[in-house]
């Protein structure tokens, strides 16, 4: 019977096209995301695997712990290339040359930028080219320097006293140094993620949503409710058949693109810590590439599924795919509409909102707390539960609700 539901909704034309759009959505995600460059010694942009190549070579050469030789080594060379006849010259190209010099630096510099910020939330893309080597030092003590000034000025007011020192206690118990190494592939496949997670769910939703409610549509539900599983097997075979579907077509979209990206860029960098890069220089989580990938991935298959069985209730309850489809759909825009209220209380509350888990990569850099227990944790591990928990709850309901329509 789930077999039979399964092929009722890959029958209709607009799930076919649907889920062709989801693969052609994914195709341009891919090309976008994979589109790295490298400038070569004479100044000339190069792209390509060739130039996928040539920078991991590059930056390869740097592979290794950024311990205080290392980052002493990194200003006296990066000010070596800012300083430069090539990198002072008011003619392009020759800029070109000076930056070609600076690529194997480049995600170390920006390293820099951070740990010597003027502030926690600041930014200054200049701010590496006026260190010194002996500065090196406080590369790493200036990270939790930084969350400490900001929880005591600008923040202070945004956390309870449980809640700061749990955070400076994650940024000083963080293992240093760093290694660092090539990983312009999870760097990449993180920073495009959010995009495929939410095509493929809003996908996902259109494809489900009719699974309840075209028995009405098609004026055969006194049929199938007459019959003699109508009520019990029929309605199990339903929600059978929308687990297998968002299951397979997330995990397919899901494994797809990470094959792409990592086959083409590398999977070199795995097993580093996320704060070796500057989009996970500020996480408290203590956690590596490889293990943010599977956050981004667990978070986003338990959001698909929570959203898409809202749906099916949804359809269920009101004998609509329109408003089956419309329902996941406000609860996604929701945050939009409040997102701009700066509260403790509200950032709390649309921490817990499930479009978090679409881009789960990202939220690991929202410095949400809940207090569980008289335990301080995080956002990430909370959502996770929290949602997994519903999509349980909401199965049973789902059934209840589809055996007694009528």
């Amino acid at each position: 019977m789930m077999r039979y539901e399964v092929k009722k909704v890959f029958s209709r034309t607009s799930s076919k096209i649907a889920v062709l759009v989801l693969f052609l959505v994914m195709g341009v995600t891919c090309f976008f995301a994979l589109d790295v460059s490298y400038v070569d010694e004479e100044g000339n942009t190069q792209k390509g695997p060739e130039a996928v190549s040539k920078l991991k070579a590059a930056q390869k050469e740097w592979a290794g712990e950024l311990d205080e030789e290392k980052i002493s080594q990194v200003i006296a060379e990066n000010r070596r290339i800012r300083t430069s006849p090539e990198a002072l010259a008011h003619d392009i190209t020759q800029n070109e040359i000076a930056y070609s010099r600076g690529q194997g630096i480049k995600e170390i510099r920006e390293l820099l930028n951070c740990a010597y910020a003027k502030g926690f939330r600041e930014y200054d893309y200049y701010r590496a080219d006026s260190l010194t080597e002996e500065m090196a030092a406080d590369f790493y003590k200036n990270r939790t320097v930084l969350l400490k000034e900001w929880l005591e000025g600008e923040a202070k007011d945004q956390f309870s006293d449980e809640e700061k020192q749990y955070l400076i206690e994650r940024y000083e118990s963080l293992k240093t140094p760093f290694y660092y190494d090539y990983m312009a592939g999870w760097g990449q496949l993180f920073e495009f993620a959010p995009t495929i997670v939410m095509i493929s769910m809003l996908i996902l939703c259109y494809l489900v949503s009719g699974i309840f409610s075209n028995e009405f549509a098609w004026k055969s539900d006194a049929v199938f409710f007459s019959s003699e599983y109508g009520r019990n097997s029929a309605v199990l075979a339903k929600i059978k058949a929308g687990l297998c579907i968002v299951t397979a077509v997330y995990f397919a979209i899901f494994f797809v693109y990470t094959g792409i990206m990592l086959l083409y860029l590398g999977a070199d960098g795995w097993n580093l810590q996320v704060q070796s890069s500057m989009a996970g220089w500020k996480y408290f989580y203590h956690i590596t590439n490889l293990e943010k990938y599977l956050v981004i991935g667990a978070g986003g298959y338990i959001g698909c599924l929570f959203l898409s069985f809202l749906s099916m209730f949804v359809s269920a309850r009101t004998k609509s795919t329109v408003m089956a489809m419309m329902a996941p759909v406000m609860v996604l825009f929701l945050p939009s509409f409040v997102g701009n209220i700066k509260s403790p209380v509200v950032n709390k509350i649309l921490g817990l909102l499930p479009d978090q888990l679409m881009q789960a990569g990202n939220a690991l850099n929202f410095f949400n707390l809940y207090s569980i227990g008289g335990k301080v944790v995080g956002e990430i591990p909370v959502i996770i539960v929290l949602y997994a928990v519903l999509t349980a709850v909401l199965l049973p309901v789902l059934y209840r609700t589809y055996q007694k329509a009528v």
